[in-house]
């Protein structure tokens, strides 16, 4: 979506209402600098700000999102467009977001191992040894875990059978094994186990 061209329309739409930045921020309960980034294309509206400000400038959320005004005769093909557009964006954030888990998950598993050789071939035996390793041990199952949880929230799984696309559950992927991010998961919809791999969006 382009942020810019978005901001400039909802500017337009405001001052065809005859609103004032700080005005149109009343009416949604937020303040005019929120406003003003949208205008300046440097963020956009919150969901459950979106129908309100449609509401307000007499537009609706395709309109919104596109960035103008659409004819009644394009609007299938607007609305389409705005559909494809908005899966592209699912998917660059999806991959940004399993690029993060990967980061993570290998910087948390390599200081890890530092942490522990370098301590051993330091400290030999004794509690203080004992306590790093243990600490360690900690904070590389909480960074693991994060980690995990990107993985189950971001993109679907795809089952190997019907190619249906699906999310679960933190238990069910846990337990489930896996090799890397594909796991053998039962399909909610042929209620067979396969090999689902992760897939970045639901088309």
């Amino acid at each position: 979506m382009d942020t810019v061209k978005i901001g400039k329309f909802i500017a337009n739409q405001r001052k065809e209402k005859k609103l004032t930045q700080e005005e149109l921020a009343e009416k949604l309960y937020i303040t005019d600098r929120a406003v003003s980034k949208w205008e300046r294309g440097l963020s956009l509206p919150d969901a459950d700000k979106m129908l309100d400000l449609c509401n307000i400038l007499d537009i609706n959320v395709n309109e919104l999102l596109i960035g103008e005004k659409i004819d009644m005769k394009e609007k299938d093909k607007k609305t389409e467009e705005l559909l494809i557009e908005m899966a592209r964006q699912e998917e660059k954030n999806n991959k940004k977001l399993m690029l993060n888990m990967w980061v993570i998950a290998i910087t948390s598993m390599l200081f890890y191992l530092i942490i522990v050789l370098v301590s051993s071939y330091a400290l030999k035996e004794g509690p203080l040894l004992g306590t790093i390793i243990v600490i360690s041990t900690v904070l590389l199952c909480i960074a693991m875990f994060y980690a995990f949880s990107i993985e189950v929230n971001t993109g679907y799984y795809s089952c190997h059978n019907c190619g249906h696309k699906f999310k679960t559950t933190y238990i069910r992927a846990f337990i489930a094994p896996h090799m890397a991010t594909t796991r053998y998961l039962k399909c909610p919809k042929c209620n067979k186990r396969s090999w689902a791999k992760k897939v970045m969006t639901k088309e």
